[in-house]
């Protein structure tokens, strides 16, 4: 029986194969652009997943009570007391933010940004995988260092690492213990080199006065594993957090007592970690998973409709079948089951070609997605996942066509008084593409919101000129040659414009409690960010003073004194020209506000501006080159040059502050490619269902339009009366999207500290697009129609 469906649903997809082949593009396309969107949300959702112990592994976070301000660090000392306070807790480890140094073996010598201290019981907690060195010891050498295949392969070739020494800043030696697989890409850790805490401990050129026992310093993120299911209930994960909070503010001093923890839940660090100060780089959104998800399932039911639109068009030329299937004994089971096997034929076929679509818009995916699905289409999860969804879909779109069609009455079919029309199945189908068009519109507004948001934060005036900013690190031999190096630098033109600071304002992660001025509240905890500039850093930069002056080393007492920007001014209750002569004291050193910067963003564009504090520098950090476009190839050459002279042992190291400023709204341009790309797939998808319906229409009314032909309506009249319907059902689309998309757009745009407004220019581009895009799918059947010979459609009459 089920050969019999198969084969009749193969035949009539070769009969009517230009039907056949629309129904397989459009499914395919819709599958095709699901998979890779369900694919991507899949990936983001199973993050640090494969750790063994995952669901009993929290992440402490530190809030301030009363204030706006959530971190992903916590104190050194904190998780030894809970693990000794506790009984809750099994283990625990500890990580440091991560850092940059240099490396060499042999003649190979390369800068690694991802270098992390970590507890000796790292991989007790984390189930990261060693392929080589013992895992029992793997970090109790305090001059070890546990490394990646990736870094393995870099320095050492098809060599053994396990034993060789890589010499780590020109300075210590770092003996390779041992060599972990490849971090996954779905961890929020991406590690390349791991060294032991007590390395960190013992080397003070590192961390000048870093201390495990500093209960005020917050500088790790901290790690614990419960007890199983301890901490997944939400009453008992409050009490261990108040029990924690306890702990700590026995041992905090007065100004941080105002100071909580919170347990975050390891699988929820990569998608819910937006607002976490001071937290690792390149985390993902939970907003925007969510919202891709539901672009997915759009997108398919888009491609649904139009196969029902498609399917029933053709309803005419099925009606006879049915109509003699039922004379001769076929039950409306049967003919259900014959029609749903020609959906799912079609779903799998659109199936088979919708993986090879995907597999030729992978790398387009790969970089809109700015993510690397090489392998995808070789798991066997993968291809379950997307054949469910293709069985899904047939059933969904073939189940109406099969009920309506299975539907129809023998006697009234073979009698030719079938009416297609019947019982609102027209106005279903008008129901369908409206819901289509919504869609699309609603998919289409918001790629036009989410690009002029996007270029409203990347072209926002931040506060400073970002333009040829370049920032090379001072390292190794430089710090004990930095007046050499600075003349170096200002003896030519192209780089005697810069400045050395301690970051480049772009995401900064410093800040401090410990702040005392005049009228300051006695409870607030408000953390301070802060900066150590020079006297060029406001003049490179190309900020404005808007009150007193800038740092100069013609004060000898600037060494001690202090510029704030406007907004610590509103903190201060004092205008900027008032702020001038305040007392200000920053931890034990007391000094003067000496001039107030018009405020800049020293965060992405996106959050508010905060409070700052900026003190002289006077040990150097970073310079900062303020180079000539024109020239900034030659300002690179010349700065590799002095590089060369004064530190030829390091690498040559630089960046752009630009370039840092992009990145900071990958998730935002990530999520523009990908609604640019879906709401055109969505659109080109219901345009085949507007097709299907114009075929339809212009079917069912053949006989109306050769006589209307008869009795004198021109061509156009009828090409006209044909289109005008199209055009109302888009009308009725458009009034209902534009509000949802109104509703949409404002509340993504409203998790934004600077953002546009929704100009009335959106909805009318989008409304214009959707006519336009109507009336040229839908112009060839009606005039086709409307040209057609009146004697072909009424020779039967």
């Amino acid at each position: 029986m089920i050969r019999n469906y198969i084969k009749i649903a193969w035949r009539n997809i070769i009969r009517h194969r230009s039907f056949a082949l629309l129904n397989i593009a459009g499914l395919a396309v819709g599958l095709a652009a699901s998979i890779l969107i369900l694919s991507w949300v899949q990936h983001e959702r199973s993050f640090d997943s494969f750790h063994e112990n995952g669901k009993q592994i929290y992440r402490v976070l530190s809030k301030l009570d009363g204030e706006d301000f959530t971190a992903a660090i916590a104190p050194p000392p904190l998780l030894p007391e809970l693990k000794e306070k506790m009984p809750e807790v099994v283990d625990f480890t500890r990580i440091t933010l991560p850092r940059t140094h240099y490396f060499e073996y042999d003649e190979k010598r390369f800068e690694e940004k991802a270098v992390f201290y970590a507890d000796t019981n790292f991989f007790d907690v984390f189930s990261f995988q060693l392929i080589a060195g013992d895992l029992s010891n793997v970090l109790q050498r305090p001059d070890g260092v546990v490394i990646t295949e990736r870094a393995a392969r870099k320095y050492f070739d098809q060599q053994d690492p396990v034993g060789k020494v890589l010499k780590m800043d020109q300075a210590r030696p770092l003996t390779v213990t041992a060599v972990m697989a490849d971090i996954p890409s779905n961890s929020h850790l991406q590690i390349d080199f791991l060294i032991p805490f007590d390395f960190l401990n013992k080397s003070d050129y590192l961390y000048p006065g870093n201390s495990p026992d500093d209960w005020g310093d917050f500088k790790h993120y901290s790690y614990i594993q419960f007890q199983p299911d301890v901490a997944a209930d939400p009453v008992k994960r409050q009490k261990l957090e108040e029990h924690i909070n306890t702990i700590y503010r026995a041992h905090a001093n007065s100004a941080l007592q105002k100071t909580s923890f919170l347990l975050q839940p390891l699988k929820d660090i990569h998608l819910h970690s937006q607002n976490l100060q001071v937290d690792l780089a390149d985390h993902g959104n939970h907003q925007y998973v969510d919202t891709m998800f539901f672009v997915s399932i759009f997108i398919l039911l888009v491609a649904c409709i139009n196969f029902m639109n498609l399917a029933t068009a053709r309803s005419a030329r099925r009606a006879k079948e049915v109509g003699l299937r039922k004379v001769v004994g076929a039950h409306r089971a049967q003919l259900v089951i014959q029609f749903l096997s020609e959906a799912l034929l079609i779903a799998y076929l659109s199936f088979f070609l919708a993986i090879g679509l995907a597999w030729i818009a992978l790398p387009l995916f790969n970089q809109l997605a700015n993510n690397s699905f090489h392998t995808i289409f070789f798991q066997v999860d993968f291809l379950l996942m997307a054949l469910a969804i293709a069985t899904l879909t047939g059933l969904l779109a073939g189940i109406y066509p099969a009920i309506y069609l299975s539907g129809f009455a023998p006697v009234k079919v073979l009698k030719g008084i079938f009416s297609t029309a019947r019982n609102g199945n027209l106005l279903f189908r008008n129901t369908l593409v409206v819901l289509q068009f919504v869609i699309s519109i609603t998919l289409l507004v918001g790629t036009f919101v989410a690009y002029q948001q996007l270029n409203y934060l990347k072209n926002r005036n931040l506060g400073f000129d970002q333009s040829g900013l370049l920032y090379i690190p001072m390292v190794g031999d430089i710090w004990g040659q930095q007046q050499a190096y600075r003349n170096a630098l200002r003896s030519n033109p192209l780089t005697a414009n810069f400045t050395v600071t301690d970051d480049v304002p772009t995401n900064l992660r410093s800040g401090t409690i410990d702040y005392y001025f005049d009228g300051k509240t006695p409870n607030s905890s408000l953390i301070l960010p802060m900066m150590d500039v020079d006297e060029h850093f406001f003049e490179v930069f190309d900020m404005q003073m808007i009150a007193g002056r800038s740092f100069s080393p013609q004060f000898g007492s600037d060494s001690s004194n202090f510029v704030v920007n406007e907004t610590l001014t509103k903190v201060m209750g004092v205008s900027p020209e008032e702020a001038i002569g305040k007392p200000f004291i920053l931890w034990s050193k007391k000094g003067t506000i000496i001039g107030v910067v018009k405020d800049f963003n020293f965060k992405p564009a996106s959050q508010a501006i905060e409070p700052l504090v900026m003190q002289y520098n006077d040990w150097g950090g970073m310079v900062v080159v303020k180079a000539q476009i024109a020239q900034l190839d030659a300002t690179l050459r010349l700065l590799e040059k002095v590089h060369a002279k004064f530190n030829p042992n390091f690498p040559f190291s630089y960046g752009f502050v630009d370039q840092d400023l992009e990145k900071l709204y990958h998730g935002e341009e990530r999520l523009s490619n990908l609604f640019n790309f879906f709401a055109v797939l969505a659109i080109f998808v219901s345009c085949l269902g507007l097709y299907g319906l114009s075929s339809f229409i212009a079917e069912r009314r053949t006989k109306e339009i050769g006589i209307r032909k008869i009795l004198g309506s021109s061509t156009g009249r009828i090409f006209y009366l044909l289109s005008k319907s199209f055009l109302i059902l888009v009308a009725i689309a458009i009034g209902i999207a534009l509000p949802l998309s109104w509703y949409a757009g404002n509340a993504w745009l409203a998790s934004f500290a600077y953002r546009i407004n929704m100009h009335w220019s959106i909805f009318i581009l989008a409304a214009i697009v959707a006519i336009s895009t109507a009336m040229v799918t839908t112009s060839y059947q009606a005039w086709k129609a409307a040209r057609a010979n009146p004697v072909d459609s009424l020779r039967n009459e």
